[in-house]
């Protein structure tokens, strides 16, 4: 079975290579900027870039003197995937690493040693950085984890799908990271490794649990909105009986929490696949609530078609009803033709979309302006048809 393994970074590879004989305030400066980009450093203590190149030099010395007493020793993340492979580095060629970094010049530094030295051993390794993540600042921290559930989501199923055994590895990296990834990894990882310290450590293995989600709590047309790439805020009467740690409230507005996203992330999916759900800015034909019953045999074309509709809601609302801010990767536009269809229009007055990952699959909908309940005019889109791409190409 091939592996999915996921190594948190910390900066100990750096900071294990300080010697007695350095100058004292080495460590300090170290400590001190270990959250800080480039661009800080450079502003307030432009000396620093030339102690972390010294320790960056001699870690690399150290990696690539073929030792694997030294190399375990000096990288908390090498000692976790060395201990995983059982020193037999080589057993990981088949299998896809990614570092999961902070947005901080010393991570930078340590996550791009750690990455061509294991490129060198022929192991298959990336790093992902969410943008502005570090631990100095809880905004970005919260920013950070939120972009990261986003990769989790978008990356790990299809692996998993794929058969690839799912690894965490949370021996290195900093203490506040750790701590969320390893509850993250209660949800998408199959297992998560920790080792104790010292020489010829052993390997802690912790199985997924199995975690179970209340539903119950869900509202599924809320959330999917909250979690929307467009996403927005949702007034706190529509959320009654979700519990706190799940929303943030700002005034009389919510969003999702990183447990709110986290929890929406690993439901979704059975709640997309049951009945046909009412999204604000949509509004349904007979004939294609028909479309739903008839076509909708396979639960992953369910889901496919819940997530493309949320996400144009969610777009339709924050946008006051503009399709051009639909994502493209929904490939939105209007049909060419002047042939008539159902309801008197023209095929050139009718648009269409395909859902997010089955180009096979289409919708047709109309644009048109309605009166709400007090009185004010709004754009929807009325859905018409759903189906494989002839079906709705031939009657939209």
């Amino acid at each position: 079975m091939h592996r999915f393994v996921l190594s948190t970074v910390g900066t100990s590879l750096l900071s294990n290579q300080l010697r007695q004989k350095d100058p004292k305030n080495w460590q300090v400066m170290i400590d001190k900027t270990a959250n800080w980009t480039e661009d800080k450093i450079q502003k307030y203590e432009p000396d620093v870039i030339d102690i972390i190149l010294e320790l960056k030099n001699r870690a690399e010395e150290k990696l690539y003197d073929g030792n694997i007493l030294n190399i375990r020793e000096a990288s908390a993340e090498l000692n976790g995937i060395y201990g995983l492979y059982q020193e037999q580095i080589n057993q990981g060629k088949q299998d896809i690493h990614f570092l999961l970094a902070s947005d901080t010049y010393q991570n930078k530094i340590t996550s791009e040693i750690l990455q061509s030295f294991l490129i060198n051993q022929g192991i298959n390794i990336s790093i992902n950085k969410p943008a502005g993540f570090t631990t100095g600042s809880n905004e970005a921290f919260t920013q950070g984890i939120d972009e990261l559930l986003n990769w989790f989501e978008e990356t790990i199923p299809g692996y998993k799908d794929s058969g690839y055994e799912i690894c965490f590895n949370l021996v290195g990296g900093f203490k506040a990271i750790q701590g969320f990834v390893n509850t993250f990894g209660m949800f998408y990882a199959d297992k998560i490794i920790y080792i104790f310290e010292g020489v010829n450590s052993e390997l802690i293995t912790i199985p997924r649990l199995p975690v179970k989600i209340n539903t119950e709590v869900i509202k599924p047309v809320e959330f999917a909105l909250m979690a929307a790439e467009n996403s927005v805020a949702i007034n706190v009467n529509q959320l009654a009986k979700v519990p706190e740690s799940l929303i943030f409230v700002y005034d009389d507005e919510a969003i999702l929490s990183n447990w709110g996203r986290l929890t929406w992330n690993n439901c979704k999916y059975d709640l997309f696949k049951k009945d046909l759900l009412l999204f604000p800015c949509l509004v349904y034909e007979k004939s294609f609530e028909k479309d739903y019953l008839r076509h909708t045999v396979d639960d992953k074309i369910k889901y496919e078609l819940h997530s493309a509709l949320a996400e144009i809601s969610a777009t339709m609302l924050k946008f006051n009803g503009d399709t051009s801010r639909i994502n493209k990767r929904f490939r939105y536009k209007r049909y060419e033709g002047s042939q008539k269809c159902e309801g008197g229009l023209k095929k050139n007055e009718i648009d269409h979309f395909y859902l997010n990952k089955n180009e096979g699959w289409r919708v047709s909908c109309v644009i048109e302006e309605i009166k709400d309940s007090q009185k004010k005019t709004k754009k929807v889109l009325r859905m018409r048809h759903f189906g494989e791409h002839d079906y709705v190409n031939d009657n939209p």
